[in-house]
Parts: C-alpha cells; structure tokens; sequence
C-alpha cells in the first residue's frame, strides 16, 4: 500500500484572498513504511511575503524569486503523489490550498477523500489532549529539535514518524504467521507437540562450576530446595 505523507507552507490561511503555497514537501510510504523516497519543492507565490507567514517558515521574497511558479511544477508533483492516500496533519487547510493553485490552473482537483487526517485521528484516539504535531512528538518521543521554523519536507519526514505511532507504533506492520511450520516450509498441522531433542544440547557448564555450586548447595544444609528436589 503506497502513502504520501504531505505538508505544505503558504502566505497565509485564505487563498480566496490571494494567499498561495510556498513550499510542498512529501514523503512516500510503502505498507506504513517509508522508502526514502521524497518529493520536495519551493514556490514562487507570484506574490511578496506578509510578515506573519515569514516568521513561521522564514521563506522570504528574495529566496522565493527565483524559484518556478506553481503551474510549471504542477504536473511532476500531482505524477509523484499519483492515487495514493495522502497523509496529512489537518488535511482540510493543506487540501484547500492545494485545490486552489490546481484549480486556478485548470487542472483535475484532489478529491478530498483521498486525505487521511492525523489531526482527527489523534484527537480520537486522544480526546481532550493537544493534538500538534509538536505536542505529539512530545507524546511519542519523537525528536523534533531540528524544527526551528516549519519546513514542508522537515515536517511531513516527522508527521510519517508520528503517522506510525498513531497506528499503533513500528510493530503494527509485522504480520507473525499463527501456523508453526516445518524447516521446508511446510504446516505442521494443528495437532503439533513439542517433542523431546533426539540429541541433548552439549552442557556448557564446565567441572569447577558444577563443583563449586554443589559445594554451595552443602552449604545450605539440609533443607536446601536443591537437596529436596
């Protein structure tokens, strides 16, 4: 099962009102798994910087000027992410924006229910407790000390981390057979019993040890469980 674990960062909270995406980052899960394999773009938003937006992700006018619009890199980000569910840490904000620049572009919308929301699946899992990414890392003992400022790419590498834990942690991938099998691979059948070695293990226990534990067991007198035994 392939996942893109997405984030983005932007100008601000409307596109409606001209706010624009400045950053995408993506990373590719495999059956939970990630596989090194990312997706990582800055934006030029064709538009200067409010103070606000930079001093959460620092991406200023002149580091975004020369950077391609979102319609030239529309195509290789939509042929990354492709039909594969999209993970994302309050979907709604990051799925608007993104139908936004795709629809001012005229290109095919993301259907939303394509997104899975960690932010919903934390507070279910979690009522009443702050669901951030931060508050979860904190949660889940995920080091997130490099994140200073947001970064797309930073912040959807972390979200997969705590994606996996809200699924119940690395062991929730592992699938252990319940039917024992013989060493060529086939079913021993339900009927199966452990059965005596047909030659004992080799005693690794040398003469002065037994020696020395027998001279211990003396010791203790008669009432010793050994001596009982």
């Amino acid at each position: 099962m392939r996942e893109i674990v997405l984030d983005t960062e932007t100008t601000g909270f409307k596109p409606e009102q001209g706010d624009r995406i400045v950053e995408i980052g993506a990373v590719e899960l495999i059956n939970h798994m990630p596989t090194g394999n990312h997706y990582h773009q800055y934006i030029n938003p064709e538009r200067s910087m409010p103070e606000d937006a930079f001093k959460v992700h620092g991406l200023g006018d002149e580091f975004l000027s020369d950077k391609p619009v979102f319609k030239q890199i529309a195509q290789d980000f939509m042929d990354f992410i492709g039909d594969s569910r999209l993970v994302i840490h309050n979907a709604a904000f990051d799925m608007k924006f993104l139908n936004a620049e795709l629809g001012w572009i005229n290109f095919p919308l993301i259907p939303m229910e394509q997104a899975l929301d960690t932010l919903a699946l934390a507070r279910k899992k979690f009522p009443g407790a702050q669901a951030s990414l931060d508050a979860l890392c904190r949660r889940f003992g995920i080091d997130n000390s490099s994140r200073t400022l947001h970064g797309a790419l930073l912040d959807s590498e972390i979200l997969a981390e705590v994606y996996l834990e809200l699924l119940g942690g690395r062991q929730s991938g592992l699938e252990l057979s319940s039917t024992a099998r013989n060493s060529d691979g086939t079913d021993v059948g339900s009927d199966w019993r452990p059965r005596p070695r047909p030659n004992p293990l080799t005693p690794k226990l040398t003469k002065e040890e037994a020696a020395a534990h027998d001279a211990f067991v003396k010791d203790m007198g008669d009432g010793a469980l050994w001596i009982k035994g």
